[in-house]
């Protein structure tokens, strides 16, 4: 009778560039996956679940028996139509999938049930923030509110450091008075 093997495999996922998967694989190493067991994708937010080459690659590699370990359960997709198809393709070929954040095994109904329903609630919570933002930059706009970032310089220290400038101050020097950085100052110098 032959035994058959099954692995213990991990994805780690980052939407941005500026992210680090780091906290990620450490987590799923503290879990017990081996790195060379482990794929990750690090990208735009917006990437559909094809342009991911490391979910491809993992989900290519793994086979029946075998647990996909994910730090939170939205790591496997950007929705949770997208979460809950991974689920039910890897679960159709006998591939479960643990979340270490929210305690999801999805070996058993149970499991598959929450996997469910955190990743339709983890949505329901993005379209609710999306929701209030617009609301707020409505709002602010029909106050007559500034909308966005603050402005790092004043009407009066711009028109300051244009003078400065026109005196022949170095830049830098200008930028070091008025506490901005070269790029802040070069973008109100550049729209004169």
């Amino acid at each position: 009778m032959a035994t058959t093997t099954t692995a213990l495999l991990g994805y780690a996922r980052v939407s941005t560039g500026h992210q680090s998967l780091e906290a990620q694989t450490d987590a799923l190493e503290a879990a017990g996956i081996q790195v060379v067991r482990m794929f990750a994708d690090k990208l735009s937010g917006t990437s559909r679940r094809e342009e991911r080459p490391g979910l491809s690659a993992l989900i290519e590699y793994a086979r029946e028996g075998d647990t996909i370990v994910v730090v939170g359960i939205d790591r496997l997709g950007r929705n949770a139509a997208e979460v809950m198809l991974t689920n039910r393709d890897l679960g159709e070929r006998g591939i479960t999938q643990r979340s270490l954040r929210e305690g999801i095994d999805t070996s058993n109904a149970t499991g598959r049930m929450i996997a469910g329903v955190l990743a339709s609630l983890a949505e329901l919570e993005l379209e609710f923030g999306k929701e209030r933002r617009a609301a707020s930059r409505k709002a602010r706009q029909e106050r007559g509110l500034p909308i966005g970032r603050p402005r790092a310089l004043s009407a009066e220290k711009i028109r300051q450091a244009r003078a400065l400038r026109e005196t022949g101050e170095p830049v830098e020097r200008i930028a070091a008075t008025l506490g901005v950085s070269r790029a802040t100052l070069d973008r109100v110098l550049v729209d004169q």
